[in-house]
């Protein structure tokens, strides 16, 4: 179904003809977001270009009873943005400007369009960045980190999104203008960004972001340890951190990705490893040198076989592009994989990993890692055929296992990517029928109806119906084995 002729008459002559798409070639295109495995044709894309037509554009929908989805740039990897129940989608993208830099309070606004490393990059010359740094921060919008409270490798210090953003400008579904925080911290009252950070574009549509600024470091120190096993390069991560050092990031990279990036990208990690792990201390000069020292003594202690540490700038920048284009390196051995997003205690780290081992070899599937290990959030890889329907079939059921593994060892559904539609049917595993009813009336609260973005978050259909994560798809979303599933592009 796409737009009536009487809407799309109006919405027209509101933003222009070419800001107004339901042809079939758009409709497929936004059929889906980075999580390939759900997809359902929107009624039609609108691309709004500033705040009173994104308005007016929410006005006339609300009005008509017409669910609404907004979307940038679409590198989200639990279905977010897919467009369910016949949606209109909102593209975001025109929002790209910076509006204001503020040195006093160290803060940058920009619109929800904004590339995630444009803020860095416009700032860098002035001695500041911004934080947070998902893996596709070349690509992913920050509007979409707002939605998601988005983290990064660098996070592991310093904090994921809702830490580093002050103040937002927001839409509600019914079209009223309303603005949360502001420049400076702290805000009086109740925390409201907290609340709508990480919402997944169910209460508003964001218009105007204000950000934090942090300063550079005044140098930083990255390592590399390698590792002839998994469990030796875990025990690394444990002892840097007994021993009370908080590094700015320690990720680690298994065999299958070594070998995936070397084919791609060729940072000259050891591929008879079975993995490595990267740790960056950064901060004041002095004292850092010795933080570095006693990091290299401690992963040489858990059982690395050799400890490098880059060199110079050029040489950390290419072990960095390594870590963040590890993903689409994958696409060296594999046509195609399943990114799964689980969180659990960085102490089950071993036993976790060996469970997810099993579960590849149960499905004959291989599972490839590359993970945040200082916090314990997992990015398994299952690696599959998406011309096979059994291998797109068990891809969805070792996908659902190791998101019941991350439960039982005490973790989360969710790190960063979010819940969306690939994980609303497990949240009864976490929490009671009486919370999710609570989630559910505070976010009817901002978004009553659920016009705005539907059916994500919780289980489907009904309320807190008893879903028991099915391997099935929800309504209205092709099955997974008629997609060519390509997700590529990571958070």
């Amino acid at each position: 179904m796409a737009f009536t002729k009487e809407l799309r008459t109006e919405l027209v002559s509101l933003l222009g003809e070419d800001w107004v798409k339901d042809d079939p070639v758009t409709l497929y295109t936004y059929r889906c977001d980075g999580l390939t495995l759900y997809t359902a044709p929107p009624m039609g894309v609108v691309f709004p270009g500033n705040r009173n037509e994104l308005v007016e554009v929410v006005k006339k929908l609300h009005s008509r009873k017409i669910p609404f989805v907004p979307r940038g740039a679409g590198t989200g990897l639990s279905g977010g943005a897919v467009p369910r129940e016949q949606s209109v989608i909102i593209e975001m993208a025109r929002f790209k400007e910076i509006h204001d830099i503020d040195w006093l309070n160290r803060t940058i606004t920009v619109g929800p369009g904004v590339i995630n490393l444009r803020i860095s990059e416009k700032v860098q010359p002035d001695g500041y960045h911004y934080v947070p740094d998902p893996s596709s921060q070349k690509a992913c919008t920050i509007g979409g980190n707002v939605a998601e409270n988005s983290g990064g490798p660098h996070t592991l210090k310093y904090g994921v999104t809702v830490n580093h953003v002050l103040g937002l400008e927001m839409v509600l579904p019914d079209g009223e203008v309303v603005e949360l925080g502001g420049k400076t911290f702290p805000i009086a009252g109740p925390d409201m960004l907290a609340l709508v950070i990480g919402s997944e574009g169910t209460f508003g549509i964001v218009t105007k972001i204000t950000c934090r600024l942090t300063p550079n470091p005044e140098k930083a120190i990255t390592l590399l340890g390698v590792f002839d096993s998994v469990h030796k390069a875990c025990e690394g991560v444990s002892a840097i951190v007994r021993r009370g050092i908080i590094p700015a990031a320690m990720e680690m990279i298994d065999k299958v990705t070594i070998y995936a990036v070397e084919q791609a990208l060729k940072p000259g990690f050891p591929t008879d490893a079975e993995a490595v792990l990267i740790v960056e201390v950064d901060g004041l000069e002095e004292g850092l040198e010795e933080e570095a020292r006693a990091s290299e003594e401690l992963l040489s202690e858990a059982g690395a076989k050799e400890v490098k540490r880059a060199r110079d700038d050029e040489e950390r920048a290419r072990i960095w592009r390594a870590r963040k284009e590890a993903f689409g390196a994958i696409g060296q051995i594999s046509p195609s994989y399943y990114v799964q997003d689980g969180v659990i205690p960085r102490s089950s780290l071993p036993e976790v990993l060996d469970k997810i081992a099993q579960v590849g070899r149960k499905f004959s599937l291989t599972v490839a890692n590359v993970f945040h290990a200082g916090d314990g959030n997992l990015h398994p890889l299952i690696l599959y055929r998406y011309d096979i329907p059994e291998e797109v079939e068990n891809a969805h059921l070792a996908g659902e296992e190791i998101l019941s593994i991350c439960v039982e060892y005490g973790g989360s559904l969710s790190g960063e990517h979010g819940i969306g539609l690939e994980k609303a049917s497990w949240m009864d595993s976490l929490y009671s029928s009486e919370d999710l009813e609570n989630m559910i009336r505070v976010r009817e609260f901002f978004n009553p109806g659920e016009l705005l973005n539907p059916g994500k978050i919780f289980p489907q259909p009904g309320r807190c119906a008893e879903v028991k994560h099915p391997a099935a798809v929800p309504e209205g979303m092709e099955k997974p084995r008629m997609v060519a599933a390509k997700s590529g592009i990571a958070v």
